[in-house]
């Protein structure tokens, strides 16, 4: 019962997937460009200085948190 609702409700969609009308065409205007052959650098002066914290405790929050052990690391006694 259950495998002949499955194959008409599948024919059912492929004809009313069928039955659409999709014969408008869209047209799309094309925009030509010119290619540019002239290329300017520009170079910046200014210079930022990015800061790297360094934690002097063991039990620092960061380092408990990248650090962290899972039960599938422990090893197992056969």
């Amino acid at each position: 019962m259950k495998t002949i609702i499955a194959t008409i409700f599948i024919i059912f969609l492929s004809f009313t997937a069928q039955a659409q009308n999709s014969t408008e065409e869209v047209k799309v205007e094309t925009i030509e460009m010119s290619i540019v052959t002239e290329t300017v650098n520009e170079v910046k002066a200014e210079s930022n200085t990015e800061v790297a914290r360094l934690y002097k405790f063991k039990n620092s929050r960061i380092k408990r948190d990248l650090n962290f052990l899972t039960k599938a690391n422990k090893p197992k006694m056969a």
